[in-house]
């Protein structure tokens, strides 16, 4: 008769508690958010200042990005936490959140990790 936890398996994944599953979704709709956020300021709000001489954009979602990204990390911070993540895997998480097109990539991969039985 075999066990309802298999050592072999739990040691690899964490169990998906509640909290766990509550932590993921948050983080993943917040990376979601933080990465579209960033690339409307690469690629809409930079160049209408810098190149069409207009800030009206850049003054509101730069500081929005910036907002959001706050967000991002203490969701970051809070799921790492609940899955005792080391200090070095929960700072390659946060920094997912700076580089175009990271964070999609970061929560895809959190989230197979996190769900793969």
């Amino acid at each position: 008769m075999t066990s309802p936890v298999d050592p072999a398996t739990s040691a690899a994944s964490p169990t998906i508690t509640p909290a766990v599953r509550g932590a993921l979704t948050r983080y993943r709709i917040i990376a979601y958010i933080v990465g579209v956020m960033l690339l409307v300021l690469l690629f809409v709000a930079m160049p209408l200042k810098y190149l069409g001489d207009n800030p009206a954009a850049m003054n509101v979602v730069g500081p929005l990005h910036g907002f959001l990204y706050v967000v991002y990390l203490l969701g970051a911070f809070d799921l790492a936490r609940r899955v005792r993540w080391n200090l070095g895997r929960m700072i390659l998480v946060a920094l997912a959140g700076t580089i175009p097109f990271l964070s999609f990539y970061a929560e895809r991969k959190v989230t197979h990790e996190l769900t793969q039985h």
